[in-house]
């Protein structure tokens, strides 16, 4: 049972002692409510203060930054009535108590002021919809129409009306309630779930700026799989990744089946999860093995294949991130990098682990061969324990390879000893294919163990190279082996 004297006592703070002075100079009811309440009662920490106030959000909003001097930061956004103040670290939003009603188009409501029931009735779940007052005559006093707190301690997430009209009128709801389960590890209510698959196809109507908000916030949640099992469950996965749910399920010819590649995956990011809170190598995972339903093939020979799976992966990444809404810089070239070179690895663990390999893995992956070797090893899910362990035996092997290559040739974060344009310097030469050619031909001789990754020995292999393309140094240009201290 949830004592309620712990409320009051979390309450009993100088923020909100404030804010119940401010809230009875003007005259007003006020309460905190929402997730800073429910965050209270699980014993989560907490920095967003929601406060409804029973008339204007934003006067109590002003008075109460102005009672706290320099440094409070007042933001009033008067088209909806609400207003935020941040003040050492600490956000606190306030809005007027409302009701509102929807037309079956928009997610847009009509506004009209409201009481504090016709507030708590339009609200998203039981376990949000509690409130504690903080005007002094009543300070501490809880409002909890819904049984939101014996929801809270039965792990039950469930809407105060009826599930249909809380889905319908406000589409976005549906992700909110599974990003709940997934963020909380509470169950769904079974009414509450099934009205989520009936209205599914409202999700169409919600931007999908919105939608990716808390499909990243499921994904940042303990294990993912909780969010993304029941979005597939309820038909809203379909919706937005129909990628991943074309990875689901076994096909078999002749008695020969493959894994169920949804389920793999699912396996595959709550490993990486385990161990990371990297969002975009949660992504990585997500979608490492999204090719393989474009490419998947039946051999009466060899069975079912995948082959260049990573590959063709890699060119969707781009696509499904425009498509989502996800960032596409730096964020959208790692997760496609991740789902290129995840085979790389598994492929040195196969065959023999030599020197060359382990530098174009090197070079290829940079900076990031760390997140990479991770997902690699979360993606041995075979229940084979002999098979995993030796799996893993080998992966420790390509990490010391790894360190040791690194530590001697520098390729993680390689750059070229010998740059473009001082090729073109040398041998006078403007931008053109033979620059390209003896570029490349330094980079392949380094990643192959010819010659170490120095600018002596570059400079050098540079001359042989350009000589057999039929260039010679121009007369200014110096053409001995210049040392490492250039």
């Amino acid at each position: 049972m949830v004592d309620i004297k712990s409320i009051t006592e979390e309450l009993n703070k100088s923020v909100f002692r404030r804010l119940s002075e401010v809230a009875d100079s003007v005259g007003v009811p006020c309460y905190v409510v929402g997730g800073y309440v429910r965050d209270i009662i699980l014993g989560r920490k907490s920095k967003d203060i929601d406060i409804l106030v029973v008339g204007s959000g934003i006067d109590v909003a002003s008075r109460y930054a102005s009672t706290l001097g320099k440094g409070a930061s007042l933001a009033v956004f008067r088209n909806f009535g609400t207003a935020q103040v941040k003040y050492r670290g600490l956000e606190v939003e306030f809005v007027g108590a409302r009701k509102e009603s929807y037309s079956h188009d928009s997610r847009k409501p009509v506004v009209e002021d409201g009481t504090l029931e016709d507030d708590l009735n339009r609200r998203d779940f039981t376990i949000n919809d509690i409130a504690v007052c903080l005007n002094s005559d009543r300070f501490g006093e809880v409002s909890d129409p819904f049984g939101g707190i014996s929801d809270i301690e039965k792990g039950i997430i469930r809407t105060p009306l009826d599930p249909d009209t809380t889905f319908s009128d406000d589409p976005l709801r549906m992700m909110r309630a599974v990003r709940f389960a997934s963020q909380l590890q509470f169950e769904i209510e079974g009414k509450t779930l099934a009205a989520i698959s009936r209205n599914a196809s409202r999700l169409k109507i919600i931007s999908g700026e919105r939608i990716i908000d808390e499909l990243n916030k499921i994904m940042a949640s303990p294990r993912p799989s909780v969010g993304l099992r029941l979005m597939e469950r309820t038909g809203l996965l379909q919706l937005v990744l129909p990628e991943l749910t074309a990875l689901k399920g076994v096909e078999s010819i002749d008695g020969r089946g493959h894994k169920d590649n949804f389920l793999h995956t699912l396996a595959v990011l709550d490993k990486v999860a385990e161990k990371s809170n990297n969002l975009w190598l949660r992504w990585g995972a997500l979608l490492h093995d999204i090719g393989k339903a474009v490419v998947k093939r039946y051999d009466k020979r060899t069975g079912w294949t995948f082959h260049n799976h990573n590959f063709v992966g890699a060119k969707m990444v781009s696509s499904l991130f425009r498509r989502l809404k996800l960032p596409m810089g730096d964020e959208m070239k790692y997760v496609r990098k991740m789902v290129d070179l995840h085979m790389r690895p598994i492929a040195l663990v196969e065959d023999e682990v030599t020197d060359s390999a382990v530098r174009r893995l090197l070079f290829d992956a940079g900076k990031d061969i760390d997140d990479l070797m991770l997902l690699c090893e979360a993606d041995i899910t075979s229940k084979n324990r002999e098979k995993v362990e030796r799996f893993l035996g080998n992966f420790a092997l390509v990490r010391k390879k790894l360190v040791d290559i690194e530590e001697k040739d520098r390729i993680r974060e390689f750059q070229p000893p010998v740059s473009g344009e001082e090729i073109m310097r040398i041998f006078g030469l403007p931008p053109s294919k033979p620059v390209g050619l003896i570029k490349d031909a330094i980079k392949e001789a380094i990643l192959d163990g010819i010659i170490p990754n120095s600018y002596p020995e570059a400079y050098g292999y540079m001359l042989r190279s350009a000589a057999e393309l039929g260039l010679k140094p121009v007369e200014a240009a110096q053409t001995e082996t210049p040392s490492d201290n250039k």
